[in-house]
């Protein structure tokens, strides 16, 4: 099982970054879409991933892909918001489509039936979609290179990918 984790930790530490993310955006979804965008629910999960997202490039950066790199911070960062553009398209797209496309919404369904929908569609489904993508595209363009950023202190479950002994 050490074997498995040691060689899946990256996929682990994403998956944590995007458990604490999924929480982050819930929570700024659902204050908006009972506040101040009653009337925009897509809106509102817009701004939650946004959000989201801001906490997500520092977490992912600094711990799911720490010995990763090979770019210039600003272009990484450039890229990593570029990428998760894209994602929060993906991510919203389910949300729009069931609420535009399918019109899943009062007064054709309840309230409850509505936000089920919404949350399935948007919360489910679109972050399905966007996490797999950033997956994909966080390790092929923003962190593309394994032990680009050495740590100076080796923690005592990895290994020194530099080589040096641990100061």
């Amino acid at each position: 099982m050490r074997a498995f984790l040691a060689k899946h930790r990256e996929l682990l530490r994403f998956a944590v970054v995007g458990g604490a993310s999924f929480l982050i955006t819930t929570a700024v979804t659902y204050v908006l879409k009972f506040t101040v965008l009653r009337e925009n629910p897509v809106t509102a999960l817009i701004v939650g991933v946004l959000v989201a997202t801001i906490f997500s490039y520092v977490a992912n950066r600094e711990w799911s892909f720490r010995t990763r790199g090979g770019r210039e911070r600003t272009h990484e960062a450039a890229l990593f918001f570029v990428i998760s553009g894209i994602a929060l398209g993906l991510n919203a797209l389910p949300q729009w489509i069931s609420r535009y496309v399918l019109d899943l919404r009062e007064p054709h369904l309840s309230l409850f039936g509505q936000e089920a929908a919404d949350f399935v569609s948007g919360m489910i489904i679109g972050t399905l979609l966007g996490t797999l993508f950033r997956w994909w595209a966080f390790k092929k363009w923003v962190f593309p290179t394994e032990g680009a950023r050495l740590r100076a202190v080796k923690t005592s479950d990895e290994p020194d990918v530099s080589g040096r002994e641990a100061a």
